[in-house]
């Protein structure tokens, strides 16, 4: 349990930048909900995108390389994967924006 108390301690008594924590995950929160809200309507536009880009492939009038995608994602990918942790590895932050994420993906 003292590692609970401990979280919960920091959140309800510390301060990041002069904002209490709980304001700050409060942000990162509405934050989060805006993002996911946008994700899932982007989401939408880039499957009807890849179905016709499919598409196009498979009548020849399109090329597709996975060679440029390969290269694409170890170039970026680790990128991704150390901004990620640096998102989850602040406390309020993650938990806010993650959760507003959630809700806002879900219920758009």
């Amino acid at each position: 349990m003292s590692v609970a108390d401990g979280a919960f301690s920091f959140i309800t008594s510390g301060s990041i930048a002069g904002l209490s924590p709980l304001i700050f995950m409060v942000i990162t929160f509405i934050i989060g909900v805006i993002v996911g809200y946008l994700a899932r309507k982007v989401l939408k536009i880039a499957i009807i995108a890849a179905v016709v880009l499919i598409v196009v492939s498979y009548l020849g009038f399109f090329g597709l390389s996975l060679g440029a995608l390969k290269t694409a994602a170890e170039t970026y990918g680790p990128m991704v994967i150390q901004l990620g942790i640096l998102l989850v590895g602040v406390l309020p932050a993650g938990i806010g924006f993650v959760v507003g994420l959630i809700v806002g993906f879900i219920f758009s």
